[in-house]
């Protein structure tokens, strides 16, 4: 055997392992699939190896490699955008009061969206009185429908973007999402404009549609306030709140856009990640058709 010289070490030549990688060598035996792992996983949850929030996450990294850009954008109609054919004062009132960081421009309709406006950059508004909203603009990224999640969160991370548009085949504009809702996937929902300050919040009003008067819900309304503000009669025997009950007559986790009838309410899925109903729209049918006859 070759003596090597004293103090000397030898190189590891031997390739530096993920963390992936390593996560499933102490597991035994060895997974052949997806589906065996994720098994192994849960079962290593339930002998407390792995926390709750840890396992979640992994879940959430599993489900992002197959999840698209349609799957959890924000649709055209819900959008909300700034026209820069329009006064400034025209649509400042909606920038203040949707809190959004990001906004898309638009020329005239929403399939001309031109670029992206900071929130932040309307501070120069009030200080220059020749304020050009078009020189504000950064640059607009369009991505198709079909792009997967982890390659757009990659994307994300090498350019330092943190909004797309999403474009159908025809090249129209279908929805928009950011790069949190797509962190949201893996670490679940982020505190945001969309989030309730405290349970007077759960239910706000909001400006009226086509159908009538509308509601901002959070899904994490108790069944029993929902009850006392809508007067209704749903039972809190199977589930506590409303999203449960959403997510019980789907029979599965709802996705944002998904609408479920339940008596004379109609509910619309407004914000959801892979693992539970965050805020729903919420109409009543008998307005509905009141508003359809007239």
């Amino acid at each position: 055997m070759q003596d090597h010289p004293s103090g000397a070490k030898l190189l590891d030549t031997k390739p530096q392992r993920s963390l992936f990688e390593r996560l499933t060598a102490l597991i035994s035996p060895e997974p052949e699939d997806r589906a065996e792992l994720l098994h192994i996983l849960h079962d290593a949850h339930e002998r407390h190896l792995i926390d709750a929030d840890a396992l979640s996450m992994i879940e959430g990294v599993f489900q992002v490699s197959d999840l698209s850009a349609s799957d959890i954008m924000v649709p055209r109609p819900q959008m909300d955008v700034i026209d820069v054919t329009q006064p400034i004062e025209e649509w400042l009132p909606l920038v203040l009061k949707t809190s959004h960081s990001r906004f898309p421009a638009v020329e005239g309709e929403r399939d001309k969206v031109i670029g992206i406006l900071l929130a932040k950059d309307l501070l120069r508004y009030y200080a220059d009185e020749s304020f050009d909203v078009r020189g504000m603009l950064r640059p607009a990224v369009f991505i198709p429908e079909s792009k997967r999640l982890n390659v757009l969160l990659r994307d994300f991370r090498a350019t330092r973007n943190h909004m797309a548009i999403v474009v159908d085949e025809y090249g129209g504009v279908a929805g928009l999402l950011t790069i949190e809702d797509v962190l949201e996937q893996i670490v679940g929902d982020i505190e945001d404009e969309y989030d309730f300050d405290d349970d007077a919040d759960n239910i706000l009003p909001i400006r009226d549609g086509a159908r009538g008067a509308r509601w901002r819900v959070n899904a994490l309304t108790e069944i029993e306030q929902f009850n006392e503000i809508f007067g209704t009669a749903f039972s809190d025997k199977d589930v506590d709140t409303i999203g449960g009950l959403i997510a019980d007559h789907l029979g599965r986790v709802p996705g944002k856009g998904d609408v479920v009838e339940v008596d004379d309410l109609r509910f619309e899925v407004l914000r959801a990640d892979a693992r539970q109903v965050h805020v729903l729209l919420v109409e009543k049918l008998i307005e509905a058709a009141a508003a359809r006859a007239s």
